[in-house]
């Protein structure tokens, strides 16, 4: 397919200093949209803005789990940018931040120290929460945009000897599909986005036995985080979309059905609601 035109979009990518952030940042900002890259390292995010094209990359240094500051990277960039139309939640941190041999050391849930337990969760759900948050009024009141959350593998959220990383992402899952039925109606949408397996990123400590080179790429995500922060998505609301199964030189459609399904666990939710009334926005709704 043709290379899509983001001419005239305006971006947040938290994360943007490394990993798969790094990666949809540049490549949003390739296909011409104005990016505020958004990380808590500043030098990274430097980095990041001078390998950009395009649109460009410009670097807001934040502390995404600090009310003031997720507030600031959303008024500053409206303010400096011009406004805003999507916004991509991608920075997280990962079990090496609680031990960083994990993989051969098993981290026992119990033995997560409640510091480091609670700054996970606070970069991975609060985090995203926040800006989200700061950003649904704007994004609302222009009757068009996209939050983009990216959680992770389903199986990686029930895994032993991965927490509290596993339970932040399946709460951001959650979120997602949440936060998509309280934007229905207002032109905004909200879906999820995951490489579709373990990633070739920082997350990933070199230290780690796998073969980096089986690794999923991050370049992955770029052509659907493209995709979603288009017209061309309009509509497509709580979904989950792998990038690894994304063909970039597929059509729409065929990747849509390829690359993606519901967001969070709908087939479980109306199992466990048989029998009683649904609803929608506090009103019965037929079944």
């Amino acid at each position: 397919m043709a290379k899509r035109d983001l001419s005239g979009k305006i971006c947040i990518v938290t994360g943007a200093g490394s990993g798969l952030g790094k990666a949809m940042a540049l490549g949003l900002s390739a296909a011409g949209a104005k990016v505020a890259g958004v990380d808590l390292n500043l030098e990274a995010l430097t980095a990041t803005a001078k390998e950009a094209t395009g649109g460009g990359v410009v670097p807001i240094q934040t502390d995404i789990t600090k009310v003031d500051d997720a507030n600031n990277a959303i008024s500053k960039t409206i303010g400096g940018l011009g406004g805003l139309h999507v916004l991509i939640n991608c920075a997280g941190l990962g079990m090496p931040t609680l031990r960083v041999d994990y993989w051969n050391n098993r981290l026992y849930f119990w033995q997560a120290e409640p510091e480091k337990w609670q700054r996970l969760m606070d970069v991975n759900v609060r985090g995203a929460f926040l800006m989200a948050r700061a950003a649904a009024p704007h994004l609302i009141e222009q009757k068009w945009g996209r939050v983009v959350n990216v959680t992770t593998s389903m199986n990686t959220m029930i895994r032993g000897g991965n927490m509290p990383y596993g339970q932040s992402k399946a709460s951001l899952e959650a979120a997602s599909a949440a936060w998509a039925d309280d934007f229905i109606g207002t032109g905004v949408t909200c879906n999820v986005l995951v490489p579709g397996g373990a990633a070739d990123t920082p997350m990933v400590p070199n230290e780690s036995p796998y073969d980096r080179d089986k690794l999923v790429k991050p370049g992955v995500m770029v052509a659907p985080a493209c995709w979603l922060s288009s017209t061309d998505s309009d509509g497509i609301n709580s979904m989950r979309f792998l990038g690894r199964n994304w063909d970039p030189d597929a059509s729409d459609e065929a990747n849509i059905e390829a690359a993606g399904a519901p967001a969070a666990w709908p087939g479980l939710a109306a199992e466990a609601g048989k029998g009683q009334p649904a609803t929608k926005h506090g009103k019965d709704i037929p079944r």
